[in-house]
């Protein structure tokens, strides 16, 4: 079996698919195995799918393990929400809530993959082509190596080659949001609670979230804003939108915790937003897809990683004794694809509701006053989500 692409959901897929004894040969595109970007928010759905691959100690060493979640208004200051972590929580989802840096999460993935001797994996092989012949799929690659297997699996993100062959979609939809994201050493952040704690301020056509990673140490925080200036006929991947004037004009004028902790995101680097509407399949032939080529979705869930855990798990279960291969992809689709699905779907309405003013924003504050801490209503189906055959 070949995966396409090294990253969480590639490289979880690998020891899912190795820990059943498949022999998996992974190809990375980049030249190295790394995670761009900084925090990721791994939720007990994907901590328990860590605990099957035998890395949740490995995962948490690094892990800051947050007391709550707190939703504020980013105007009035006003605290609206919170979610309680502790043991009430642990019981309810049979795990925690942690906090990581991304290339934290990866390394613990490579170690383990590294490690097994049914593992191969290379870098630099950007696969940028598939066709199945017989009971084969061949592969090219933009240097013009090339590859055989009876079984293809494409992690190979938002601009999938794997999705491409499998669907012909085209490109991912991009929201008109950008995000600013980084680290800063916690010495220079800015309103730091005694506890860890994850903060969601939000407000009109923006949200700020931090929280701490790396034992404490690094505070991560992302702004993310809806772009005025992005509209129809713009190319997505211009920066004539989405700029870090906008991102100062946006959270200009809140309240000073989010305005002078705005000030601080890294502005090198800005990463537009994207999706795709569900998909009616993953698969064609002895193609199938998983994580952001599979169901790419909006960061309002905090569930990209997390669901391409899922994937892992499921993959792996399902392909576990492959003499049917047809089978064995159609079973892993049915437990995956509806819910993964709405986990897109519901990804972009949270957007819209924390992203809302005037009547909207009014009725979702009156809501989320009415929550109390261990009122888990709302994410019950997300955390409890099963992921198993």
């Amino acid at each position: 079996m070949i995966i396409v692409g090294g990253g969480i959901g590639g490289l979880a897929t690998a020891l899912s698919l190795a820990s059943r004894g498949r022999r998996v040969h992974v190809l990375e595109r980049a030249s190295e195995f790394t995670e761009i970007g900084a925090g990721i928010q791994l939720a007990p759905n994907a901590l328990r799918i860590l605990s099957e691959l035998g890395l949740l100690e490995p995962t948490l060493s690094e892990a800051v393990q947050p007391v709550r979640a707190v939703m504020m208004d980013a105007r009035t200051g006003d605290r609206l929400a919170e979610l309680d972590f502790g043991e009430h929580f642990q019981r309810t989802f049979g795990a925690p809530y942690v906090v990581t840096h991304r290339s934290d999460l990866l390394t613990a993935l490579l170690k383990a993959c590294l490690a097994s001797e049914l593992i191969t994996l290379e870098n630099s092989r950007h696969v940028v082509g598939l066709k199945e012949r017989g009971d084969e799929v061949l592969i090219t690659c933009e240097d013009g190596s090339r590859y055989s297997a009876r079984l293809v699996i494409g992690a190979d993100g938002l601009r999938s080659a794997c999705r491409e062959y499998v669907l012909g979609d085209g490109p991912p939809v991009c929201s008109g949001d950008v995000a600013y994201r980084g680290t800063l050493p916690m010495a220079l952040a800015r309103h730091v609670s005694d506890e860890p704690t994850i903060t969601w301020w939000i407000g009109p056509k923006m949200h700020l979230i931090q929280y701490p990673v790396r034992g404490g140490n690094l505070f991560n925080q992302v702004g993310v804003f809806t772009s005025d200036a992005y509209r129809d006929g713009v190319d997505p991947m211009s920066e004539e939108w989405g700029t870090p004037e906008e991102l100062d004009e946006r959270f200009g004028g809140l309240d000073e915790r989010v305005s002078s902790s705005a000030a601080l995101l890294n502005r090198d680097r800005r990463w537009a937003l994207f999706d795709r509407p569900p998909a009616s399949t993953w698969t064609r032939g002895r193609v199938t897809l998983i994580g952001d080529a599979a169901h790419p979705m909006l960061q309002y869930l905090a569930q990209g990683g997390c669901q391409a855990l899922e994937d892992a798990s499921a993959i792996g279960a399902c392909l576990a004794d492959p003499t049917d291969i047809a089978d064995a992809l159609s079973r892993y689709e049915s437990i995956r694809r509806p819910r993964a699905s709405l986990v897109q779907t519901w990804a972009r309405r949270v957007g819209d509701i924390v992203h809302g003013d005037g009547l909207l924003a009014m009725l979702r504050n009156a809501l989320l006053h009415q929550l109390e801490a261990d009122d888990f209503r709302y994410v019950d189906w997300l955390y409890q989500g099963s992921h198993s055959s």
